[in-house]
């Protein structure tokens, strides 16, 4: 059973996020928050936030063991981009973007398929 966790329009560049986002698939759930704790990158706040509320939605809805759960796939999706100018010498602009990013996280459990056998 896959469960997910989403974070919309977070200010931070998609480029930044897949820097932190690549170290963490494929970790079980809990030595991924481990891991984040020791990054020092702003990111690493953000994913952490992200992870936690995918284990809370695994935990309360499916009725799932924190224990058992790994990072399936983490998609880091480029967002709305808020568009800026720089002035320049002699009244010119020069234009740059602030980039945003989406978070998309899912989760699984190991031997979900012997959950129901004892």
């Amino acid at each position: 059973m896959e469960i997910e966790a989403k974070g919309k329009s977070l200010r931070i560049s998609p480029r930044k996020l897949r820097l932190i986002a690549d170290s963490l698939r494929g970790l079980m759930a809990e030595k991924a928050i481990n891991k984040l704790t020791l990054i020092k990158k702003r990111g690493a706040l953000i994913i952490m936030k992200t992870l936690k509320s995918a284990i809370a939605n695994a935990v309360s809805n499916s009725k799932l063991k924190k224990e058992n759960l790994y990072i399936k796939s983490i998609e880091v999706l480029e967002g709305a981009s808020l568009k800026r100018f720089h002035p320049s010498t002699r009244g010119r602009a020069h234009p740059y973007k602030k980039r945003s990013s989406h978070l998309k996280i899912i989760l699984e459990e190991k031997g979900g398929e012997m959950r129901g056998e004892k």
